[in-house]
């Protein structure tokens, strides 16, 4: 493929052949650019196609690991051993993995380089007496050892007592409650089930009826080395005072586990059984629930106590689409090692593959991105989810993140997946046309009232799902977030709607929420530095100029922030921790968002962007690809993180192509 251009502002070149070399001819030469330097970029940028190019699957769509924390192994284990279906090899490979990631005090962090956490390491120890550690062997000691010293199981999280409690390791009476009844509040009325984020949604209706149930099975050993006092595993806990939220829910929290105790029989029957009709209506055609591990697992389990058998087509789906979230490689010395990814991820990652493709300047009708479009158009969801519940008059239009979850299409994967679209010279322009008018209109339905944007559903933002003491699990409830508005408002400036009171609203409000530093908060991504490459491409393409003192405050704190090698970098700490904020170790994926907005904003020739470029270019491996451990994205923010593996690809050829190419779209371009 041979890219030409016409000079300073002329449109990235996009008429290169296919078959042809992957030679990648930079726009301009910047002021004061090092010729060196500009031939490393050229040079990182035709490898970075090369390999990209490699990894597509023969269907056309793109898949990285998506790594997130030992729990996911851990829990998979102990799945296995609750149906009585472990099996050695599976759960030796799983074992590896979770001493590989085992540090070196004894604990478990949830992402690389984080400080050790309490519910990971219970889990893993567990998990590694299923696969039979012995608790004196020096690993085992070091961990139980400091799981005391942190309060014991007493203060781990809900879902890890939840674990521990379907063996007898810890008592269903010392667990928050939340009754299957809750099917049936009214969907005004305060925590019925609507109230929370889609994932919370379909991991808590099947809990309601494992926690109603309360199961036991035979425990394969006791956990007292777990205990700060055996004799005392629960000690109580003061409540907080009455007029306070935080008292108000743990009251209403012993109030409902005396309804436990004395349920109304057929309102409990009725409940279990509107629960189980609502997991069995959602299981996608895969087998599995919304393509996500942690409701799929309790899915499983609820049914089962239901009476589900293992044959049951229902449950034999779901536990085949479990094996699909399996990894499998060898270690060093040849023996298999198995990861457990919570999710998978193609639509996002085939729709940023092709974006990075294509600004990298490969052809608009490449076989490779003709195929990618078509397998994204066959993606498209084209009926109604749980989104309609409060948009019931709103045709569906948008996509899903994995392969099969027609009941959750997000709109974070649908902005994306337009915008790549109309990357494509696709030969069929008037069904690409059909799927991108479906998508703006679901799009712009699902706008919240605020004029913002979240994830999955419009104004999920109650107060109260989040206070519940069954809840700690993380976010429960989907606001909308500067980086989803950001996308969402690109992709109607893209496709011109630029001007429309929607994309309007959506704007003031992500001016409104920049934060005094110049930055804006990253909910899916790591963080600051995440939002901020998110929101500046979304400004200037909806005609926001670079000289607006929003855009000049966000380019101020990128220069601010940037590493001494060049690169940028934001520790998950960020979250909790104002010190971390836009500070931590260069990554290839953090320092091409950086680029992002850096190259929107007009700085191509600044030494920020020529440093950043230079750092992408000189930690490229030889493949083509980059190493990135750091894990960047974001489940919850701080409570679970995710090491996308095909960011660490896609992002920095989207950066090094613009460096290149200049922008795709500009307000100038798109009014033109």
């Amino acid at each position: 493929m041979t890219a030409t251009t016409d000079g300073p502002g002329a449109l990235p070149p996009r008429a290169a052949e296919a078959g042809q070399s992957t030679t990648v001819l930079p726009r301009t030469t910047a002021a004061g650019e090092p010729p060196n330097a500009r031939e490393a970029v050229v040079r990182a940028t035709t490898r970075a196609i090369e390999h990209l190019l490699s990894r597509q699957d023969p269907q056309g769509w793109w898949k990285g690991d998506l790594e997130t924390n030992v729990t996911m192994d851990a829990e998979d284990l102990l799945l296995r051993r609750f149906l009585g279906i472990e099996d050695e090899e599976t759960t030796q490979a799983a074992a590896r993995f979770i001493r590989s990631r085992q540090r070196p005090d004894g604990t478990w962090a949830t992402f690389h380089n984080g400080p050790a956490e309490l519910s990971a390491t219970v889990e893993a120890y567990v998990a590694l007496r299923l696969a039979g550690d012995a608790p004196d062997a020096p690993h085992m000691a070091a961990a139980s050892a400091w799981v005391r010293e942190q309060g014991g199981i007493a203060a781990a999280r809900v879902f890890t007592r939840i674990w521990l409690a379907l063996f007898g390791w810890w008592r269903w009476e010392d667990l928050p409650e939340l009754p299957p009844e809750i099917m049936f509040l009214p969907k005004r009325v305060p925590l019925n089930l609507y109230d929370f984020g889609q994932w919370a949604r379909q991991t808590i209706v099947p809990l309601t009826i494992v926690s109603a149930l309360r199961p036991v099975r035979p425990a394969p050993f006791g956990l007292d080395e777990l205990h700060t006092d055996p004799r005392r595993p629960a000690p109580p806990r003061p409540l907080a005072p009455a007029t306070s939220w935080d008292g108000l829910f743990q009251r209403l929290d012993k109030a409902l586990h005396l309804y436990h105790r004395f349920p109304v029989g057929p309102l409990r029957r009725a409940a279990l059984n509107s629960a189980a009709r609502w997991i069995v209506e959602r299981q996608e055609n895969d087998g599995c629930w919304g393509g996500i591990q942690p409701p799929a697992v309790y899915s499983v389990i609820a049914l089962h106590l239901l009476g589900y058998d293992l044959d049951h087509p229902v449950l034999s789906a779901g536990l085949k689409s479990l094996d699909r979230f399996a990894v499998w490689h060898k270690d060093a010395d040849g023996a298999p090692v198995r990861m457990i990814e919570a999710c998978q991820s193609p639509v996002w990652d085939t729709c940023l593959a092709t974006i990075a493709l294509a600004d990298a300047g490969v052809a608009a009708d490449h076989p490779a991105l003709v195929r990618a479009a078509d397998w994204m158009l066959d993606e498209q969801v084209l009926r109604s989810g749980d989104w309609a519940v409060r948009r019931p008059e709103l045709p569906p239009g948008g996509w899903a993140f994995e392969f099969h979850n027609d009941n959750y299409p997000d709109i974070d994967d649908t902005a994306e997946v337009a915008l790549a679209l109309k990357r494509v010279a696709h030969p069929d322009p008037g069904r690409v046309e059909t799927a991108l008018q479906r998508a703006t209109r679901w799009t712009l339905g699902m706008q919240s009232g605020n004029g913002a944007w979240g994830a999955f559903d419009a104004d999920n933002t109650s107060p109260f799902p989040n206070r519940l003491p069954f809840c700690d699990f993380g976010e429960v409830v989907d606001p909308p977030s500067a980086d989803v508005t950001a996308h969402v408002v690109e992709m109607l400036a893209v496709l011109g709607k630029g001007h429309d009171p929607r994309t309007r609203r959506g704007i003031e409000w992500l001016l409104g929420e920049q934060e005094e530093s110049g930055a804006w908060f990253g909910r899916w991504g790591v963080n600051y530095v995440y939002g901020t490459g998110s929101v500046l491409p979304a400004l200037m393409a909806a005609g926001i100029p670079a000289s607006h003192p929003a855009v000049r405050r966000a380019v101020s704190w990128l220069r601010e922030v940037q590493n001494s090698d060049g690169g940028w970098g934001e520790d998950l700490r960020s979250y909790r921790d104002p010190e971390w904020i836009g500070r931590g170790a260069s990554t290839p994926s953090q320092t091409a968002w950086a680029l992002l907005a850096l190259l929107a904003a007009g700085e191509r020739d600044s030494e920020a962007v020529l440093r950043g470029v230079t750092y992408l270019a000189g930690t490229q491996a030889e493949d083509g690809s980059w190493d990135e451990p750091y894990f960047t994205g974001t489940g919850f923010p701080w409570d679970f993180s995710i090491n996308y593996h095909l960011y660490r690809q896609v992002f920095p050829l989207t950066a090094l192509g613009r460096y290149l190419h200049g922008e795709p779209f500009t307000a100038e371009r798109l009014e033109g």
